[in-house]
């Protein structure tokens, strides 16, 4: 028989009643509430970056192939859409689609404002499900390879700063050398992705009217699109891609090409991690207040247990062991409580926020199994440490002196 911890289930089943039970009660509910805190602002930050990231990603995918260019410019070299590398990309089991698009920036005007845009030509094999989540009016448009649609959707954003709405006329107007062309276009539908700076900017429309434009061939494209399983996986999905288009094309991630979304997104590490150190500091003063009261209220038990030849590291393993069961009931409140609010907050989305500050219009959550997993762990490590520091307390005690005093 495990004789400390035999001895630790004693001190349990009667502190109920006695003064130091009301301080049990207070370190539970400490840590219940702390690691509560803990597991929701993890599950806030993490559920935050896939948002931002899935939104970003739907705009232009994980990885971009173009061709090098020394200027900015919204309008890239052309290249041909049958490519060597492409079918060794297609098999890759860790990236899921590929998918062609061209862009061309242009000007839409209506009959008392201007608003200057980017048209994203897509083809047939554009995956629409990212848009199709994100529609609030209309539909999405279809695209084949034989026949050009005029159709194209635009954001709520451009909606409402140009009054349009779905079915209207779009006009649109792009330089081409040194000409003015126009092209009508029919709203399909209104998408909002809650992503200003996005939102403002594009219109997706059908590929063939920019190879129209630019006096493109139907086997030239803008670039490709690369789309991953993991989004962990894009730095070094983005080198190997980088060495399998050969020397005259470009690959670029998405946290290269919006490098200051990403450092954003980093910085809220910084945030979170502040409110872990916050609370791990104020639950463990409580818990070692605690520990020390169970330790101070059993210094006789202590005394006639050194009188009987009991070790100090025995008796720390005993108070360990009282220590533990404080522990392990205050993570079970905290994971249920913590559980049920985040359930909750994910099926009805009970918590808004302003979107056009956010980028997300209610809080978003992520539960994630090894987050959960690594929090949990993490928690019982630094509580173990905590406990650790006031046990040696027992080290102090004299059997004489404790049992004389009692």
């Amino acid at each position: 028989m495990n004789t400390e911890f035999f001895l630790a289930s004693r001190i349990v089943s009667r502190s109920k009643g006695n003064f130091s039970w009301t301080f049990v009660v207070i370190a539970i509910t400490s840590i219940a509430l702390g690691f509560a805190i803990m597991f929701i602002a993890v599950a806030i930050l993490t559920g935050f970056k896939k948002e931002i990231r899935e939104k970003v990603v739907g705009f232009s995918g994980h990885i971009q192939i173009s061709r090098f260019s020394q200027s900015a410019s919204f309008e890239p070299q052309p290249i041909e859409k049958n490519q060597r590398f492409y079918r060794k990309l297609q098999q890759n089991r860790e990236i899921s689609h590929i998918q062609t698009f061209a862009v061309k920036a242009g000007i839409i005007k209506t009959k008392d404002q201007i608003q200057g845009v980017i048209l994203k030509g897509v083809g047939s094999d554009f995956d629409w499900k990212f848009f199709n989540d994100k529609m609030v009016e209309g539909r999405t448009f279809r695209v084949n390879d034989s026949t050009r649609s005029d159709e194209v959707i635009i954001s709520r954003k451009i909606a409402n700063l140009l009054n349009l709405k779905v079915n209207d006329d779009l006009r649109m107007y792009f330089i081409v050398g040194n000409t003015t062309l126009g092209r009508k276009f029919n709203i399909s539908g209104i998408y909002d992705t809650g992503l200003e700076e996005f939102d403002k900017l594009y219109v997706m429309a059908d590929i063939h009217h920019i190879q129209r434009l630019n006096n493109w061939s139907p086997l030239q494209v803008g670039g490709f699109e690369i789309f991953l399983k993991n989004f962990n996986d894009i730095d070094r999905m983005g080198v190997y891609v980088y060495h399998q288009i050969g020397f005259s094309l470009d690959a670029s991630t998405i946290k290269m090409l919006y490098p200051q979304i990403f450092d954003w997104l980093d910085l809220q590490d910084i945030n979170v991690l502040i409110i872990l150190i916050l609370i791990i500091l104020v639950s463990s003063t409580t818990i070692i207040s605690t520990l020390l009261i169970l330790i101070l209220e059993r210094t006789t038990m202590i005394g006639v247990l050194k009188a009987l030849g009991m070790r100090n590291a025995a008796i720390r393993k005993l108070f360990l062991y009282n220590a533990m069961y404080i522990v392990g009931w205050g993570m079970i409140w905290g994971n249920a409580i913590a559980f049920s609010l985040c359930l909750l907050q994910k099926k009805f989305g009970l918590v808004t926020l302003a979107q056009e500050s956010y980028y997300v219009s209610v809080i978003p959550i992520n539960l994630n199994g090894w987050n959960i997993l690594l929090l949990n762990l993490g928690t019982i490590l630094v509580c173990y440490m905590i406990f650790a520091i006031p046990s040696f307390v027992i080290s102090k005690v004299t059997p004489l002196k404790a049992i004389r005093f009692s």
